[in-house]
């Protein structure tokens, strides 16, 4: 699997989520970053958010933001 500039931005865009509370999502505005933009729109078309400009994690998404933040973290800490 080669890691393209459009899985970094899902994964960025996974890693804004705060996990401790299921009750807060996350809003793309129309003028924000297009990488940003597509991100959304591309995890909304794979069930991992409820909206297409984002919004809350499905539950295929918060697993998906579990791994993703777990991989940030331990890779930022070594």
């Amino acid at each position: 699997m080669q890691l393209t500039d459009e899985l970094v931005a899902e994964i960025k865009f996974l890693s804004l989520f705060n996990l401790a509370s299921h009750q807060e999502g996350v809003k793309v505005h129309h003028n924000a970053d297009p990488d940003m933009i597509g991100a959304a729109k591309r995890l909304f078309d794979k069930e991992l958010v409820t909206q297409v400009d984002g919004g809350y994690l499905t539950d295929l998404g918060v697993e998906a933001a579990e791994q993703a933040q777990r991989m940030l973290t331990i890779l930022q800490s070594r």
